[in-house]
């Protein structure tokens, strides 16, 4: 069970729960509720482990990245001196290999910018649920404690 079923089980407890004579107070199982919120607790790290696993898989895709870059500038140092021990053509290779390195360095680039972003939407969800869930215990307990 997720966390959110958790605080939505707690919930569904204070809505059905038995209310106070002339008064918006319910009456609830409190062992019940302390049940509830230890699962929570429980549950949460492995929220923060999924925000370890998305900063590490973003490390990793920024090395894949950078091998990338590194394999497609190796291979253009390849074609520039293949193309300068031709003579006839030094100046075409020149050209060339300034265009496959300049695509090389966009390319790797490009992959880098998507990579940081991807990782930082994954991550920016993640706060955002966990501020969610935090807001909605914060409330769920201000409730307990009998809504002051």
């Amino acid at each position: 069970m997720d966390i959110l079923k958790l605080i939505e089980e707690i919930e569904d407890i204070l809505e059905t729960s038995s209310t106070m004579p002339f008064s918006s107070k319910v009456i609830v199982d409190a062992d019940e509720i302390y049940s509830i919120i230890s699962e929570i607790r429980l549950r949460l790290p492995d929220e923060i482990k999924q925000a370890t696993w998305i900063k590490e898989e973003r490390q990793r895709i920024l090395a894949e990245a950078q091998k990338e870059a590194d394999t497609l500038l190796d291979e253009v140092e390849l074609r520039i001196e293949e193309l300068i021990e031709q003579d006839e053509i030094t100046k075409e290779a020149i050209r060339r290999a300034e265009e496959i390195t300049t695509k090389a360095q966009n390319n790797a680039k490009e992959i880098r910018l998507g990579a940081l972003e991807y990782a930082d939407n994954i991550l920016l969800e993640t706060q955002e649920n966990l501020k969610n869930i935090i807001d909605i215990l914060n409330e769920n307990r201000q409730e307990l404690r009998g809504g002051n």
